[in-house]
């Protein structure tokens, strides 16, 4: 695999963190030293998540309006202000689930065939044991099954480690502002007809504890932004 050419691609990384003051510092030791700039986005962190971030060498973003989908907005309008374009967006938790050495996978489609968007894949043979909650499982499942379904989609997961060409996230407009961030732009990747492909990648367990997955109310909220989601581009 060829790595990628900085001059030629001007890539940066959004972390969304809250909370994540054990494991942010290991996130943003772990990427590639290609990348052009890593954005962590604090989103009403109570502990240290601000402060390791930016002594690890990241550019640090306060969003008070909780919520996933708010952090990564944000991190987007941060972007969309500066003056020299980006190519690759790469967006990534701060949690230390994934592998953040990995993002040469990742965006390696993108590069070579001129993909518009990458997901990685959490496959069970790269899975560590406990790392995905059966919830998180039969809600991927079940997600990227109606899918298939309505959309003839090939997504296996709604893995939150995915890089997207700058312009294409432009295009496709986000909105959610929580839970349902990661299936609304495989769908608006779908419906506009994008081109895509998944990485296989591997997966941890993770820094602390998951403010989703790890809660009831956490994962209930999910699976309906989920659902509402699927079911509103069905019959859109």
């Amino acid at each position: 695999m060829n790595t990628p050419n900085r001059n030629q691609n001007i890539i940066k990384v959004i972390i969304p963190a809250y909370n994540e003051e054990d494991s942010i510092a290991k996130v943003i030791k772990d990427l590639p030293p290609f990348v052009d700039e890593i954005i962590v986005v604090n989103n009403n962190s109570t502990d240290a998540t601000a402060k390791n971030a930016k002594e690890a060498g990241a550019t640090v973003l306060t969003e008070l309006k909780s919520g996933y989908g708010n952090a990564c907005l944000k991190g987007i309008e941060y972007i969309k202000q500066q003056k020299k374009d980006t190519d690759i967006v790469v967006f990534l938790d701060g949690d230390y689930s994934d592998y953040p050495e990995e993002l040469t996978k990742i965006v390696a489609p993108m590069i070579e065939k001129n993909i518009d968007f990458v997901i990685g894949s959490r496959v069970k043979k790269l899975r560590e044991k406990g790392a995905m909650q059966p919830q998180q499982i039969f809600g991927n499942w079940l997600a990227t099954s109606l899918m298939a379904l309505f959309f003839k989609s090939k997504f296996t997961d709604l893995g939150p480690f995915r890089a997207i060409k700058f312009d294409t996230l432009m295009r496709l407009q986000m909105e959610d502002p929580t839970y349902g961030w990661t299936v609304e732009m495989q769908l608006k990747i779908l419906k506009q007809k994008f081109t895509y492909e998944e990485i296989a990648v591997k997966y941890r367990n993770r820094i602390g504890v998951s403010k989703v997955s790890g809660t009831l109310k956490g994962s209930i909220f999910a699976g309906i932004k989920i659902l509402t989601w699927i079911i509103k581009y069905s019959f859109k």
